[in-house]
């Protein structure tokens, strides 16, 4: 695996890449030896947060943990994405164009699915032309934790999300 390990308001000293890649190295497993990982380090007050983002074909493999000790949020990450690999392994494999970035012995591993994903409501709306603004207030005006509407600056579907510390994200379609 090729990691990519960036700090921000912290540096990355020899003894955390040596942590980060020791912990996080024990995914490479399930992975090819050329698959990247991109690591980012961060301090925020005493929160200590890792994110670790895995790109593969067609899906990103993703983590982002906190706690007041970097060395613990290393060990937390490593833990979910690799109950997230067993988890969804049948679903990474059977878009077969993620197949490559796996190794032989992950494919071919038997993992019992822990929870089967079942989609239990539909919804159906009218999605009407609105500026992200305007959306972030409907959103509110719900209760909802997102929005999806038809923006009115590019006529596309985009999505407001609420984010921590009372602020909002916005996802457009990459064109």
């Amino acid at each position: 695996m090729k990691f990519i390990i960036a700090g921000k308001n912290i540096e990355v000293t020899e003894g955390l890449r040596t942590a980060v890649e020791d912990k996080i190295g024990k995914l490479g497993k399930y992975f090819n030896p050329e698959t990247e990982v991109h690591v980012t380090l961060s301090v925020e007050k005493d929160r200590q947060k890792i994110e670790v983002t895995i790109p593969v074909k067609g899906s990103i493999i993703r983590s982002e943990q906190v706690s007041n000790d970097m060395y613990v949020s290393i060990d937390l990450v490593e833990e979910i994405i690799e109950r997230q690999l067993k988890k969804y392994k049948n679903k990474l494999v059977d878009q077969k164009q993620s197949v490559g970035f796996f190794k032989k012995e992950f494919i071919e591993n038997d993992y019992m699915d822990e929870e089967e994903i079942r989609i239990i409501r539909t919804k159906k709306f009218d999605i009407k032309p609105m500026y992200p603004e305007d959306a972030c207030i409907q959103m509110e005006l719900l209760g909802h934790s997102f929005f999806v509407f038809c923006n009115a600056e590019t006529d596309q579907v985009n999505v407001v999300y609420k984010r921590k510390g009372n602020t909002y994200g916005l996802i457009e379609p990459e064109l």
